[in-house]
């Protein structure tokens, strides 16, 4: 029911934004971030309470074991930077390229067939204190470069000239974009740095090393190379503009594929 409740929310949230930058209508907006905010509460209740869940069916670990819970978690991510990034610069049509994402994972997780809502015991070598840490600092991760990836398609979509009543000129200046996109890439690779270095001290007091070349932490270090890079060009080169937005989208792309993709291939980490 929470879970209903909260994907509805973040549905309508996206309407909202859309509606306000297609019909120049700012109450849309407000109403958006309302909504949004509204939907990002559920989303917290709905973690906790299966947190709570867990615990009384003896489990006793972080919501944070499968697919379903770690795409309920993502939203959650991303709603919480995107709703900070909106207070903190007061542009409301960056939710047009933002809530789409928080929606389509929530939407992923409550509708897909494929995907279990059943709680799951986890294996002896996963019940640690690290489970936490790793977790939620790859997922906060995540969602930087969830972010910086809507911040990117919007940069490459804006014309650079100022057409009078064109959808596209009503987004922000493009200097703030690419400004938006550098630090969300700069917070999502602080924390996923400190993922992979809690999850290679997880793995060496689970399996006895703490790196193994499983499919997982292989793209995750490439994740992590690509958005290395990025900021090599951006500091050292000066890159910035389009060049950045390409280099950041192709980093998210990465993303998904260490999210989604390597479920598909045999591994330590696999979700499927």
């Amino acid at each position: 029911m929470v879970l209903s409740i909260t994907t509805l929310a973040y549905a309508l949230a996206t309407v909202l934004y859309i509606g306000a930058w297609t019909f120049k209508k700012e109450r849309f907006a407000t109403l958006g971030i309302g909504v949004l905010i509204s939907g990002f509460l559920c989303n917290t209740v709905g973690i906790i309470l299966r947190w709570v869940e867990s615990y009384q069916m003896g489990y006793g670990h972080a919501p944070f074991s499968n697919m379903y819970e770690s795409l309920v978690f993502f939203s959650w991510t991303v709603a919480a930077l995107y709703i900070f990034v909106e207070f903190k610069y007061k542009e409301r049509l960056i939710g047009v390229f933002a809530t789409p994402m928080i929606f389509l994972a929530i939407a992923y997780a409550s509708l897909s067939p494929n995907i279990s809502d059943k709680i799951s015991p986890l294996i002896p070598a996963l019940k640690s204190n690290w489970l936490i840490a790793h977790v939620v600092t790859c997922f906060l991760g995540y969602a930087g470069f969830a972010v910086a990836f809507g911040f990117s398609i919007m940069y490459l979509v804006k014309p650079e000239n100022k057409e009078t009543g064109s959808l596209l000129s009503r987004l922000p200046n493009l200097g703030i974009i690419d400004e938006l996109t550098y630090q969300m890439v700069m917070f999502g690779f602080l924390f996923l740095t400190i993922g992979i270095i809690t999850g290679a001290v997880w793995a060496n007091s689970a399996w006895g090393t703490y790196w193994s070349w499983d499919p997982k932490e292989t793209w995750s270090l490439i994740t992590w190379i690509v958005y290395a890079m990025l900021l090599h060009l951006r500091m050292m080169r000066g890159w910035n503009g389009r060049k950045i937005a390409w280099v950041s989208i192709l980093g998210f792309m990465a993303v998904m594929f260490t999210y989604f993709g390597v479920n598909y291939l045999p591994g330590l980490h696999s979700y499927a």
